[in-house]
């Protein structure tokens, strides 16, 4: 005699949720839930955004995880009817010992479920992925104007440098030449400036295997040679972090323009010997970069104890020809964030006085 075996309503929608794991690898919150509002599925960013295991809240009413519960109950009621196909809301999430997180939510049915699913987006992160954007789009026209402006320039440098040499060969007052000299040197310092312009898209990217800390220690010594009393670079690494292919010569370059620009910004406080720089590395996880979500990636930070970055330039400071000193020439942001683009990361800045951070960010294999 045989026999059927018929699943219990517990088993079934365990075997129905499994089809939504694959919503752990998104960046978004996502709840998935009965037509009576319990949860049936959390996705790995809504367990990290509230502070709470998804076995913990599965079962229990996703309503009450809002500051207003009546604004997830309206649109679930309006689900059981069948009144539309995607409802729309701002609202707060509750979390754990933490301030409420303002979100922006889509509730929809899963037609081959039935479950509800609700989608959110943290206000904060969508601000962040704008900024995100308009530092690509910036940094790409940038590279354009700075390529095609260079080129303009160098042209007819060359030829002011060369009739002033010429002149200078057909004067007689030493006087007269001091003048010519001056054109020759002023011609010179311009065309180091067109090359530092366009160093970044001459050279290759020379790809290899990369250690960070075999990175920041070689910006560490370069930079305490030059600022050798005063300043303390502390250093507060995470060795677990791996290896991955890059340029090691541009990442150099790259931390090493940030600590320098750090140093030189920290100019009081060295000389009153108490000057201060940490290179911290750490892993990040889940971390979209470029609309691309990555599992893991390399965190790296530069902090200084300076008196920040003045309001005025804190939107522009990685634009070319944008410095917050006398005499700084404004490129050696402008390249580090191309350095760092180049490996698909991106580079942050938090400012305020007595601490400025600079977040590297790049992916990890």
């Amino acid at each position: 005699m045989s026999t059927t075996f018929v699943p219990s309503l517990a088993q079934q929608s365990s075997a129905s949720v499994k089809n939504y794991q694959a919503l752990d690898l998104l960046c978004t919150l996502i709840a998935v839930l009965d037509m009576n509002g319990a949860i049936c599925f959390a996705n790995a960013a809504l367990e990290n955004a509230l502070g709470q295991s998804r076995r913990t809240m599965e079962g229990g009413e996703f309503a009450l995880s809002f500051t207003e519960p009546a604004l997830l109950d309206k649109a679930l009621s309006g689900a059981r009817s069948n009144d539309f196909a995607a409802l729309r809301f701002e609202a707060s999430l509750q979390r754990l010992g933490q301030e409420p997180l303002p979100v922006h939510a889509t509730v929809s049915i899963a037609e081959q479920t039935g479950h509800v699913m609700v989608e959110m987006w943290p206000l904060e992160q969508q601000a962040r992925q704008d900024r995100e954007e308009r530092l690509r789009e910036q940094a790409q026209a940038n590279k354009e104007l700075i390529r095609n402006l260079a080129h303009e320039i160098k042209n007819p440098l060359g030829g002011i440098r060369g009739a002033a040499q010429l002149l200078q060969m057909d004067l007689a007052s030493p006087e007269l030449r001091e003048y010519t000299t001056v054109i020759v040197h002023e011609a010179d310092r311009l065309q180091a400036l067109v090359d530092r312009l366009l160093a970044p898209h001459r050279h290759p990217h020379d790809v290899g295997d990369v250690n960070i800390h075999e990175v920041c220690e070689r910006v560490r010594s370069l930079v305490l040679v030059e600022f050798p009393q005063g300043l303390k670079i502390t250093r507060d690494y995470d060795i677990s972090i791996p290896e991955f292919r890059g340029d090691s010569a541009q990442l150099i370059q790259a931390v090493l323009n940030i600590v320098q620009n750090a140093a030189q910004a920290l100019s009081l406080r060295i000389a009153q010997g108490d000057g201060e720089i940490i290179l911290r590395t750490r892993v990040a996880r889940q971390v979209t970069l470029g609309r691309q979500r990555y599992r893991l990636a390399l965190e790296l930070h530069v902090i200084d104890n300076g008196s920040g970055v003045p309001d005025a330039i804190k939107e522009r400071i990685f634009y070319p020809l944008v410095s917050g000193r006398d005499g700084g020439s404004g490129l050696g942001l402008t390249l580090a964030q191309t350095f760092v683009q180049r490996h698909h990361g991106l580079i942050e800045c938090e400012s305020q006085p007595g601490r400025t951070d600079f977040r590297i960010l790049i992916p990890l294999p």
